[in-house]
């Protein structure tokens, strides 16, 4: 499965709504949209996960690094809408205390 990325802006906030699978093969295309967004000297980066169905530790990776240049850059990272297999990660990788997550779907599939 493929992996559609989706970036707008409101208010300041730049949104991306994702829908697929992150995995090895689509988390490079994920990087190159995100890290520049994380660079912008206070910004806020929304990621919305809901319409994700999988995501393996290459993903993890990624939003690792776009955490990592959002702090250099005194910009936000915020990971909304995860599903319980997707916060699951999250969550036995101890990062959920490291990312700010708002609104985990429970039961989600």
């Amino acid at each position: 499965m493929n992996l559609s990325i989706d970036v707008s802006e409101k208010n300041d906030v730049h949104e991306v709504k994702l829908s697929g699978e992150i995995d090895v093969y689509t988390a490079p295309k994920l990087k190159e949209t995100i890290l520049p967004l994380t660079k912008q000297k206070g910004a806020t980066v929304k990621i919305d996960l809901e319409k994700v169905q999988y995501m393996d530790s290459t993903g993890l990776g990624v939003f690792i690094s776009g955490l990592k240049a959002a702090k250099e850059y005194e910009s936000k990272l915020i990971l909304v809408n995860l599903k319980d297999r997707v916060f699951r990660l999250f969550d036995i990788t101890g990062l959920k205390e490291v990312f700010t997550i708002e609104d985990t779907i429970r039961g989600g599939k």
